[in-house]
């Protein structure tokens, strides 16, 4: 954390982020010794020896001083150096340009492509929709994934949580839903990755028709705290701005457990007081305000499919329980299920979506909860089967629920690269209750 004097100068900015002439900079000593006016939330340079800046961000004040945090590493500061400000909020490129870019936590493309093409920007800080004038959610997303389809529907607009511990599946299952879902393109947020993971989930994972209809924000989890929290709001600027021209977004952020550890750090640094865990109270204040930014609006939507890290399969840790009161549903994964090779590894009997009665028709309604009820038939009984303490034909239902359940299981289980047609899934699935019903 720095704590610096700055004087707000003015300066011009133009469309590409706020470029300064040199004619515009008043002497070092000035700078250093005025009277503070920056505003929070604003960028600032510092001026290093060497000729290089460092961009900074004002995240809080201590009486008259400005407490800056960098975007980038701070090997070179020292005390004395100039600071100026750039008199405004960070901006972020927006546009159909975009698609296909892989861009870091200020907007800047990082895959070695050409420059972006856009001259449209706008504010890092997007605003939720107002909420009366939100629509309501009637319409289903079709994602091509069967278990989602059929048991746990997602609707245009809902925001639903992808709880899991590590290495169940869930990248696998953000790309497949990222190049099959039926949305005008993907936002892609990913916070906190290991450096080595980007490449197999951009080529493998998302492949290239994923890829050719998203755009990708990368902040790695050896980047400052700043930049892991700033990947994400960028992110949700960039959906909100195809929102706001009509589209339906899907908007997939992995992981938002580990943007609230960023957010911890940085509310550590501003000594607000840890809670739970070490959480700050700001942890829990971002969380809410960046989910609500999500959802409908009058133009569009965005739909949100947010990962949650589950220490320990812990899903009571402070961050997925206020994650799952704030969203819309959650998709549990389940390590048992990934260790038989059920891919994708989602435990329907855990899993809700808190919209699917509002989305889907009576017949689909029907047979989705006729499944539910012979997997949890089974599942009661499932210790005493496997060791053939069971006798059969002491219950039928318990027959019955025995003799479908290998059905059930070809149905949830899907092979990557291998989409389900949405009437295809309801019409199996319709056949899957009726046969339980009879």
């Amino acid at each position: 954390m720095l704590k610096l004097n700055v004087d707000k100068l003015r300066t011009r900015v133009n469309d590409c982020g706020g470029i300064r002439t040199a004619g515009e900079l008043r002497s070092a000593h000035e700078i250093l010794t005025a009277k503070l006016v920056t505003s929070l939330g604003e960028i600032c340079d510092i001026h290093l020896d060497d000729g290089r800046t460092v961009a900074c961000e004002v995240v809080g004040f201590d009486g008259g001083i400005s407490q800056l945090l960098p975007f980038a590493e701070t090997s070179g500061l020292r005390p004395g150096l100039p600071v100026t400000s750039r008199g405004r909020a960070l901006r972020v490129p927006v546009g159909p340009s975009l698609l296909g870019r892989v861009l870091d936590g200020l907007g800047r493309t990082v895959d070695g492509g050409p420059p972006l093409s856009t001259r449209c920007y706008r504010d890092s800080a997007a605003v939720a929709p107002r909420a009366v004038d939100r629509p309501r959610i009637d319409r289903p997303l079709e994602t091509g994934v069967r278990v989602i389809d059929g048991l746990l529907t997602c609707g245009r607009g809902q925001r639903i949580g992808l709880f899991a511990g590590s290495g169940v599946g869930k990248s696998t299952l953000l790309g497949e839903i990222a190049k099959t879902a039926r949305a005008d393109m993907n936002v892609i947020a990913l916070v906190g990755e290991r450096g080595r993971e980007v490449r197999p989930f951009l080529e493998d994972c998302l492949g290239a028709t994923g890829r050719s209809r998203s755009v990708v924000v990368l902040a790695t989890s050896e980047e400052p705290p700043l930049m892991r929290v700033r990947a994400v709001l960028t992110a949700v600027a960039i959906a909100a701005s195809f929102r706001e021209q009509g589209h339906d977004v899907m908007f997939l952020l992995d992981s938002v457990t580990r943007m609230a550890m960023a957010q911890r750090e940085i509310g550590l640094l501003r000594g607000e007081p840890p809670g739970t865990r070490g959480y700050t109270p700001s942890v829990f204040s971002l969380l809410a305000s960046t989910m609500e930014k999500l959802g409908t609006s009058p133009a569009g939507s965005i739909t949100g499919l947010i990962t949650v890290l589950v220490d320990g399969d812990d899903m009571d840790e402070p961050v997925a329980d206020a994650v799952r009161g704030i969203l819309d549903g959650h998709l549990v994964l389940n390590r048992k299920l990934a260790a038989r090779g059920h891919f994708p590894a989602v435990d329907v009997l855990r899993s809700v979506s808190r919209l699917f009665n509002e989305i889907t028709d009576e017949a689909h309604r029907e047979a989705a909860r006729r499944v539910r009820e012979c997997l949890a038939t089974y599942e009661e009984m499932e210790d005493l089967i496997q060791i053939g303490a069971y006798k059969r034909g002491t219950t039928a239902r318990i027959d019955r629920a025995i003799q479908l359940h290998p059905e059930i299981i070809k149905f949830l289980k899907q092979a990557s690269d291998a989409p389900s047609a949405w009437e295809k899934t309801r019409v199996e699935l319709i056949r899957l209750g009726q046969a339980w019903g009879e």
